[in-house]
């Protein structure tokens, strides 16, 4: 079959890209060759190119002019607004008795095209996506995924899908299913007015030291490999990881995570270019069925605390809770949960990231204050909580706290919200020496933990918090 005559489109995005804006504009930069048929002069043949608004056809870029080259080349770099989905259409005029562009040669197109902001995705099983059984979170025209295979698409789950990957390290060992992402990338696209993408790089039971470039780093290489491969720039990183670390006890992987996640955050940071490069991360929900231990249960709270801390202490982390949502078997999330996180992780990037709104953030624990003996005679703890929009509410008064001091755990024999921001404990004897109190630190803490009347978001687990004297 002889070629046909056009405009061919060699170098440049494939349809359903996303290109990361920047202050709401991205360059569009394409390339390739041409050829046509008959009778003209080659060297007055120009190729043009022109962006059109896909939902209704309304040109967003006219016709521009590409740079024509020897050998019949071409080339040309558009500046494009944030928004879409677009369309990008290329001719050839080879008659110059036709100036309205009105019957040029045919050219290549690119079909649902979005300028917007891509999030990169990463951690472990939780962050793949794991969770089972029917839930209404159907896909959507300008929320797409750069899959591993390489190629852009519409995102649906499961997004950590390993068909045809070209990126080995994150191959999943048996399916995924449902993530919090999906819901989290509609809520900022219904929000912000363009597209979002997502990019994921998980990997189910990954340990920190695998994403840590100063430890084993392979999934780390490999995340930096994929953002190549998705253009090189993204908006943010939304974080889901933690268990593998909590797991072993005889490992201190515990015991040093805070330390070494600052170390990820800052090596990303500086690889990506990006100072302070928002990372969004979830706060462990929680492990049931298995042997439980109390070493076991305190590397779960150490973790727990890791991941509170981050947020408060590493400026562009923010930290949402997840101890109200469900499981669908032992440690996964199910689908439910996963939206309730997704809509939660946005949230957070509309509040931190894109100065949509008042913050959104969790209750955290603050403070303890030791009351030896109150008006009843009774040895008391306070504890004072920032970060309430409303006021602190609780359900029930299960075992949600925990008080140790230099003769080991002093029993809570009761607790009750005493105001806006402040619970009280009830202890079964005085304190001696220095004293620490947890909340829901264990690996299958209590269920209903307080919370906010305002955004009904649970307080943030916490382990190890000092008390200090009234």
């Amino acid at each position: 079959m002889a070629k046909a005559s056009g405009l061919f489109i060699e170098e440049g995005p494939a349809s359903w890209t996303i290109l990361q804006q920047r202050e709401g504009r991205a360059e569009l930069a394409l390339s390739g060759g041409w050829h046509a048929e008959g009778d003209f002069d080659p060297a007055k043949a120009q190729g043009y190119v022109r962006i059109m608004r896909e939902e209704d056809g309304e040109t967003v870029v006219p016709w521009q002019r590409c740079e024509m080259a020897e050998e019949r080349d071409w080339s040309i770099r558009l500046d494009v607004p944030a928004g879409g989905l677009y369309r990008v259409e290329t001719c050839l005029r080879i008659r110059e008795d036709d100036p309205a562009m009105e019957w040029p040669v045919r050219g290549d197109m690119i079909h649902h095209l979005g300028v917007g902001d891509l999030w990169l995705i990463a951690g472990q099983s939780n962050a793949a996506g794991y969770g089972r059984g029917p839930h209404d979170d159907s896909p959507e025209l300008g929320v797409h995924l750069h899959r591993l295979n390489g190629r852009w698409d519409m995102a649906t789950h499961p997004l950590n899908d390993p068909t045809d990957t070209r990126f080995p390290p994150n191959r999943e060992w048996s399916n995924p299913g449902h993530s919090p992402f999906l819901a989290f990338a509609k809520r900022l696209k219904r929000e912000l007015g363009y597209p979002i993408g997502l990019v994921p790089t998980a990997l189910g039971g990954s340990h920190l030291r695998s994403w840590n470039a100063e430890e084993s780093g392979e999934l780390y290489r490999n995340m930096l490999d994929i953002v190549k491969a998705a253009g090189g720039r993204v908006k943010g990183m939304a974080w889901y990881q933690g268990c593998s670390d909590a797991n072993v006890p005889e490992s201190g992987e515990s015991e040093t995570y805070a330390e070494r996640f600052e170390r990820f955050v800052a090596q990303l940071r500086a690889d990506l270019g990006e100072p302070v490069l928002p990372v969004l991360t979830v706060q462990l929900n929680r492990l049931i069925g298995w042997e439980v231990s109390d070493a076991l249960d305190r590397c779960w709270g150490r973790v727990r605390e890791a991941q509170r801390q981050a947020a408060a202490r590493i400026p562009g982390v923010a930290v949402v809770p997840s101890l109200d949502c469900g499981v669908c078997d032992n440690i996964h999330n199910g689908p439910e949960g996963n939206v309730k996180i997704g809509l939660r992780l946005a949230k957070a990037a509309l509040a931190d990231v894109y100065g949509r709104g008042a913050a959104f953030r969790a209750p955290h624990a603050a403070g303890a204050v030791y009351r030896a003996d109150d008006e009843a005679g009774e040895p008391r703890i306070v504890v004072r909580f920032e970060d309430v929009g409303g006021h602190l509410l609780a359900h029930t008064t299960e075992d949600v706290f925990a008080v140790e001091d230099a003769n080991g755990r002093v029993a809570v024999r009761s607790w009750r919200v005493e105001g806006p921001r402040e619970i009280g404990l009830t202890l079964a004897r005085p304190l001696e020496g220095e004293a620490v109190v947890h909340g829901a630190f264990e690996t299958n803490p209590a269920y209903y933990v307080p919370f906010d009347d305002a955004t009904r978001w649970p307080m943030l687990a916490f382990y190890g918090l000092r008390v200090e004297a009234e």
